[in-house]
């Protein structure tokens, strides 16, 4: 049987556009894999994979509008989104060579023995060594940060594990490209070209995670997708870490307060935020807890007026839209829910925003239809419940699975920690990686501090896929007793050639 033609296609039209690729039988992935195998030992030296990061950001950034249009091309993001996404992707990849450079990561700790202690302490030498062959699964809606060169790939790069990409059917023609910037920075500096292998198709993915000499997989994407890749690198005779980003709902709770105190300000910024990107952010506030009452109307008002002035937009795929489209006649089926700003088909190919409501009791119980509204429906929608008490919002938030996000809207006072502002901030806490006050969720910072990921079903792991710690996931540690001086690799010698961080005997070396 021939191998199935992987097609670039146009979101504004649903038209093909041009023959990319095609889809990887198992003995593609084989040898993409073995290739990425073999090429360990060209990154072994931090001082090379820095440099390598440093290029490929370079070469990237100087392939800038040809990549930005094929990008807009195959997702309809736009050029001004595209172009910020393609900065971030560069500055996240010289980032991690900083990181590389520095060499914290490698958490070097030395112990000299101790008799003395109870029980006795021997020579123990430990740092962190790359796990191996790292399999990164693209995510649809970031073409550029979450894809072929994003932020699983850099992290993975940067801890010395080559990669091998399943590219997102969504963006074919853009993953090629990338991967051959990535290969061309590589080449420059004598890395082989395998160090980044490339592959399309469904089964191609599933070969991926079960190849023997996989060792890690990074996934963003689907509940239902992210899970069966998940329990597939469980299953294998040897399980590997699979770090996969699912669904979130991403949950605000605006209090009586801060809806009195500031209702306009908060409707519009909820406006612009479930609607960035045709709302098909991973972190789009999905569930918003409003007061009832006179305040809480003039924030739905707000809301309103913001949703119902926003142009229809084109989603990723087709698909995509089909599911949105499907989704919303679910929804507003339900009985005590309304549609303020109604959801749905724009044109042939686009969908316009809107937002739901309906009362907050209605979510607080177990097993009826209205649950349905705690899941995560991608595309330019909210769920707007007005809750009648704070006891009533608590107990939707109580029944919410975990999330990346959760966000608080206080007032004034709140926030200067009178009333129940650090108790309604610690409610919050269980529910996600990031807490967000008086703000919005939808824009994710690459910097140190920075944590993306949060309780199952948001992340499968407790791991960080954005900033300089997602680079942990991609190593391991290992401990040397009373090994020879002179068998020990450089990090972890007395004498600390490379001049590394380190903890020696207890105390802190910077």
């Amino acid at each position: 049987m021939a191998a199935a033609p992987v097609w670039s296609v146009d979101p504004r039209t649903g038209k093909q556009r041009e023959q990319v690729a095609v889809e990887a039988t198992a003995q593609d992935v084989d040898t993409a894999v073995r290739a990425a195998h073999d090429a360990r030992g060209a990154l072994a030296d931090r001082t090379v994979r820095a440099a390598f990061l440093r290029t490929a950001a370079d070469r990237l950034q100087a392939a800038g509008d040809r990549l930005v249009a094929t990008a807009d091309a195959e997702s309809a993001l736009g050029p001004a989104r595209l172009t910020g996404e393609l900065a971030r992707t560069c500055y996240q990849l010289r980032a991690f060579a900083g990181i590389v450079d520095e060499g914290a990561f490698l958490d070097v700790i030395i112990d000299h023995p101790d008799d003395t202690a109870t029980p006795p302490i021997p020579d123990l030498r430990r740092y962190k060594v790359p796990l191996g062959v790292v399999a990164v699964y693209s995510a649809s809606n970031f073409p550029f940060a979450f894809s072929v060169a994003g932020g699983d790939t850099a992290s993975a790069l940067a801890a010395g594990c080559p990669v091998v990409v399943k590219a997102h059917p969504d963006h074919p023609a853009l993953s090629e490209q990338v991967a051959a910037v990535l290969r061309e920075a590589a080449a420059e500096h004598g890395i082989p070209a395998g160090v980044l292998g490339l592959v399309h198709g469904f089964e191609a993915g599933i070969e991926l995670i079960k190849h023997p000499l996989v060792a890690a997989a990074g996934f963003t994407g689907s509940v239902r997708g992210g899970r069966a890749l998940f329990d597939a690198a469980a299953a294998r005779p040897v399980p590997i870490p699979f770090h996969g980003e699912l669904g979130s709902l991403n949950p605000v709770l605006v209090t009586e307060a801060a809806a009195a105190e500031r209702a306009e300000d908060i409707g519009t910024g909820l406006a612009g935020s479930m609607t960035l990107g045709v709302g098909q952010f991973c972190v789009k506030p999905g569930l918003v807890l409003v007061p009832a009452g006179a305040a809480g109307d003039g924030l739905v008002k707000a809301l309103a007026d913001a949703v119902g002035g926003t142009a229809a937009g084109v989603l990723l795929d087709h698909r995509m839209r089909d599911n949105f489209l499907a989704g919303i006649a679910e929804r507003t089926e339900l009985p005590d829910v309304e549609a303020p700003v109604v959801p749905g088909a724009g044109d042939e190919h686009t969908v316009s925003a809107g937002f739901l409501t309906l009362p907050a009791e209605k979510l607080t119980r177990a097993g009826g239809d209205h649950d349905l509204l705690l899941e995560e429906c991608f595309g330019p929608v909210t769920v707007v419940a007005r809750y009648a008490d704070e006891s009533e919002a608590m107990a939707v938030l109580s029944r919410l699975p975990g999330n990346l996000t959760a966000t608080v809207h206080v007032s004034g006072e709140e926030a200067a920690g009178r009333g129940r502002g650090p108790e309604l901030l610690a409610a919050l806490t269980p529910l996600a990686g990031r807490v967000l006050v008086n703000g919005w969720p939808t824009g994710v910072a690459v910097a140190p501090a920075q944590h993306h990921g949060g309780p199952y079903p948001a992340t499968t792991s407790t791991s960080t896929s954005v900033g300089g710690t997602a680079i942990e996931r991609w190593m391991r540690p290992v401990a040397y007793q009373n090994a020879p001086e002179a068998l020990l690799p450089p990090e972890l010698r007395d004498d600390n050639p490379l001049g590394l961080p380190r903890r020696f005997n207890g105390r802190l070396e910077v």
